[in-house]
């Protein structure tokens, strides 16, 4: 059985997908970019504010789910520049504890909206 996962604290999907999907106890969080919520506009600033939206915008997803990025277990970060590597890692320690899920980098062409960066995720619900 399958429950879909919305909230307003995360962007409205802008596509035919949800924001996350639980089965059981695994959430598969839809990718997310970094469009504020309220507005559904990219955020204004540099690069780790970006960042730091779609983290804040996977997190309430997150929450809206049961749980909280602590519960992730896989991640896949998609850039269109993998020079921005080192500010995910930077950032991405701001919002995880250790031990760090499992994740994987791509280097993209584009995204959606011409932003520069998506992530999304699994977790794992006790």
């Amino acid at each position: 059985m399958k429950t879909i996962i919305t909230t307003d604290k995360a962007p409205a999907a802008i596509g035919a997908y949800s924001q996350a999907v639980k089965v059981g106890n695994t959430v598969y969080l839809s990718g997310q970019i970094p469009l504020v919520p309220e507005t559904m506009e990219i955020v204004e600033g540099d690069i780790k504010m970006r960042i730091r939206q779609v983290f804040d915008n996977l997190q309430a997803v997150a929450k809206a789910a049961g749980g909280d990025l602590t519960d992730v277990v896989k991640l896949n970060v998609f850039l269109t520049d993998l020079g921005d590597f080192p500010t995910i890692n930077q950032i991405m320690a701001e919002y995880f504890p250790q031990p760090y899920p499992a994740r994987a980098a791509i280097g993209v062409a584009a995204l959606p909206k011409g932003v520069d960066v998506e992530i999304d995720g699994i977790m794992a619900l006790a």
